[in-house]
């Protein structure tokens, strides 16, 4: 993802979603250096990818695929390559947050190996107040036992 990629990110991020992240959030996310990517089909961006990664863990803080083109597995392109870059940058574990009315996106998560450890109450807005959020992880190397 570069900068000149945003206006058409943030077009995908408020179409796929009720309270989307400002382009503000997305600029920060680059000059922090996170591993941000797009994914184009055809010519076009599609969907896109951001982790966070520090210390032995990686974050998957947004990922999302324009809605006419889902359901086409670029969801699951674009999360085996975030894991990808996890396991490169030397992370063990990946974490991720998703809303439980997201039952696409839980599923893909679960159908990668993605396990729920724990919820945030009220962590995301919603139309009638704030909405938990399921708390996955993903173990990227087995845990170390003496």
């Amino acid at each position: 993802m570069r900068p000149e990629d945003l206006p058409q990110v943030v077009r995908i991020e408020h179409v796929a979603y009720e309270f989307p992240w400002s382009p503000g959030i997305f600029r920060d996310c680059l000059k922090a250096g996170h591993a941000c990517w797009v994914m184009s089909w055809p010519g076009e961006i599609c969907g896109y990818g951001i982790l966070s990664a520090a210390a032995g863990e990686a974050h998957i803080l947004n990922l999302c695929v324009d809605p006419q083109y889902q359901g086409m597995g670029h969801g699951r392109r674009m999360l085996r390559r975030l894991v990808d870059l996890a396991r490169w940058h030397g992370a063990h574990r990946v974490f991720l947050e998703v809303r439980p009315s997201n039952t696409a996106a839980h599923q893909l998560y679960l159908d990668n190996d993605f396990a729920e450890i724990g919820r945030r109450p009220r962590y995301y807005p919603a139309a009638q107040g704030r909405e938990d959020a399921i708390v996955m992880m993903h173990k990227l190397v087995p845990d170390q036992r003496d």
